[in-house]
């Protein structure tokens, strides 16, 4: 008989043990007059935050969803022209399907060869408008000539938007729109400034390399002068 009591204590100890131990950081109640207690706010947090993940583990559907902030290129619905459904697409996408082309960085070979496959591409599809925004410090002179050529070649009329500045060869950019299609954002500025190129070895090397700027600075002047109307002495 007393074995059989001290395993039933031992029992009803443990299971208290294990009914206990998710609480043992909590604060336990406080006893109050007549044998009530005083609910803890500890535990009942504990209790809301048990159901919620509990109900998450079970696959329940909750009634409020989390949702995260996107990172990186944000994503936009579009829909194609002729079809019903959206589909998501990110955002620089959804511009290039509109037909609007950002340059926002400094020109080099990678990012021109870039615009001007994605120029010619637009050029091949469809003779819309295609609209160039133009917000960049400058350029390095043989992408920048290579993409200011490519929008002389393109079919398809071309408008230029100036958004904040374009300083050097990025103002033959916005001048390569067509006229009456060149606008710029009422704080936006220009400045030209004389190219500059560095060159290093022999004589005859850097004879060579001052005389092929001085044809780059003649040809920028003289397009500049036919884009804008005025004359090469006050371009100069």
């Amino acid at each position: 008989m007393a074995l059989a009591l001290n395993s039933s204590c031992l029992q009803s100890q443990s299971s208290v043990t294990r009914s206990t131990k998710v609480f043992a950081s909590l604060k336990s109640q406080s006893t109050i007059a007549f044998g009530t207690t005083k609910p803890s706010l500890n535990v009942q947090f504990y209790n809301k935050v048990f159901k919620s993940l509990n109900s998450r583990t079970c696959n329940k559907r909750t009634r409020m969803r989390i949702q995260m902030m996107p990172i990186g290129t944000p994503m936009v619905p579009y829909r194609t022209p002729g079809e019903k459904s959206w589909q998501m697409v990110d955002l620089w996408n959804f511009f290039y399907r509109e037909r609007v082309i950002w340059i926002g960085q400094h020109i080099d070979e990678e990012f021109s060869n870039q615009i001007v496959a994605t120029m010619l591409y637009l050029d091949s599809i469809d003779s819309k408008k295609l609209v160039v925004n133009v917000y960049i410090p400058s350029g390095d002179t043989t992408p920048t000539l290579a993409l200011y050529d490519t929008m002389q070649y393109l079919r398809c009329p071309v408008a230029t938007r100036c958004l904040g500045y374009a300083f050097d060869l990025a103002t033959f950019i916005v001048a390569a729109g067509d006229k009456g299609d060149r606008s710029a954002m009422p704080y936006s500025r220009f400045i030209l400034r004389p190219i500059s190129g560095a060159a290093r070895g022999q004589a005859d090397t850097v004879q060579i390399e001052a005389n092929e700027l001085l044809k780059v600075r003649d040809y920028l002047h003289k397009e500049l002068a036919k884009q804008t109307g005025q004359p090469i002495e006050q371009i100069k």
